[in-house]
């Protein structure tokens, strides 16, 4: 059975916010035009309609000093710096009357951000799993490790760092059924 590939334009979003991140300047978060996208790549697949969304994160105190964590939606123009965390967040339905087989959502994370360790969530009720690259796509494991040399000469496997991180790859298991909703979220540093 062929599987259900469906790269979103999550990649693209973090290209478009974070190309002219070296400069600081305001940049367009067009995410109206990348929810058309996302529409135009499913085609192939009409009766699974998914959303994109990306937020800033904001971090304030409160009267007893306490930091107190919001999301900014980005919408429209969005102005974003190094060390900036954003949160993607991919939701979707199955409207259609029958299931939608093998539904694969692969995310490249592009070389101006990093992966936020543990950040990657998904809706759980569906059977989902999750697997991450660190070697631009061609693999996905559960749990990414690398290999280091110690000054003895000795080889550790160790778990990847974050900035090893290239794709998250969420699998929707054999069959999202019909009325079934979907969501899956993570976050990634901007470098």
């Amino acid at each position: 059975m062929k599987r259900l590939h469906s790269v979103l334009g999550l990649g693209a979003i973090a290209a478009v916010l974070l190309t002219p991140l070296i400069l600081e300047t305001p940049v367009m978060a067009q995410l109206q035009q990348a929810g058309q996208t996302v529409a135009q790549t499913l085609q192939r697949q009409p009766q699974m309609q998914l959303q994109l969304s990306a937020a800033k994160q904001v971090v304030t105190t409160d009267d007893q000093g306490q930091p107190l964590v919001n999301w900014e939606n980005l919408n429209g123009q969005a102005v974003v710096h190094p060390g900036d965390v954003l949160r993607y967040s991919l939701s979707g339905q199955n409207t259609s009357d029958r299931a939608v087989r093998n539904l694969v959502v692969t995310q490249p994370i592009t070389q101006q951000m990093k992966y936020v360790l543990g950040s990657a969530i998904w809706n759980q009720t569906t059977g989902a799993e999750i697997t991450y690259s660190i070697d631009g796509g061609t693999t996905f494991v559960a749990n990414p490790t690398i290999e280091v040399r110690l000054p003895d000469g000795r080889v550790e496997t160790r778990p990847a760092p974050a900035e090893a991180y290239t794709h998250i790859r969420w699998d929707f298991g054999d069959a999202v059924s019909a009325g079934t909703v979907v969501s899956a979220t993570y976050q990634a540093q901007v470098q």
